[in-house]
């Protein structure tokens, strides 16, 4: 199966800007894009990056600087070329890499589960993960896009599952996310550790948790 992970460093997390200034939006955003590489790694597989423009980085990249929907169409459409050209379809799993909470159980459970369309969707009826097995689907990663993607799986009649995950549903998109990123750390994460190393800490009240940034 071939692994990718759609990421785009000339636009680093805008909706982080009212804590973090752009080269900070910039950094957090490469710590959470090598937790999710490294989890991809512990589930066995090698990922690659499809990225906007060249970047460093320790895993094969793909440069591709068209929209994010026609970026991964053009690998689906590759998978279907080799099928054509006589070798077996490759199913194509898509991560995105802001899913600082993912580990390799959580991704072990959407890349084993049968289906020609397996979703991982994200609050507010995003698509934060999916596999594709079925050779005509392509996704649409505009607006609501789980259910767009339910309908074009039903489209094409490919079989479409749902994979149910917390740790796959949070991405890291606002301020407020970052409570669960440090909430949920088990001391291994590169995302959490950068939120600790620069200042932000968990605070309790009135029943709630919050993140704060601590000065000096």
């Amino acid at each position: 199966m071939r692994v990718v992970v759609p990421y785009a460093p000339d636009q680093p997390k805008s909706r982080l800007s009212p804590v973090l200034d752009v080269d900070e939006r910039a950094a957090f955003a490469r710590a959470m894009r090598d937790d999710v590489l490294d989890t991809i790694r512990a589930t066995g597989y090698e990922p690659e990056l499809l990225s906007t423009r060249e970047v460093d980085c320790d895993a094969p990249v793909t440069v591709d600087d068209r929209s994010l929907s026609a970026a991964v169409n053009g690998v689906l459409a590759e998978s279907v070329a080799g099928a054509a050209a006589g070798e077996p379809t490759e199913p194509v799993a898509v991560v995105m890499a802001d899913l600082a909470l993912a580990t390799p159980k959580s991704l072990n459970r959407l890349f084993d589960v049968d289906g020609d369309v397996v979703v991982a969707p994200g609050r507010g009826s995003g698509t934060n993960a999916l596999v594709v097995r079925h050779p005509e689907f392509r996704v649409d990663y505009h607006g609501a896009s789980f259910l767009d993607h339910r309908a074009a799986a039903a489209a094409v009649d490919a079989d479409f599952r749902v994979v149910d995950s917390h740790r796959l549903a949070t991405d890291v998109d606002e301020p407020a996310d970052f409570v669960e990123v440090l909430v949920h750390d088990d001391g291994h994460t590169g995302a959490a550790a950068w939120l600790r190393e620069h200042s932000f800490r968990l605070e309790r009240g009135n029943g709630r948790v919050n993140v704060r940034r601590v000065d000096g």
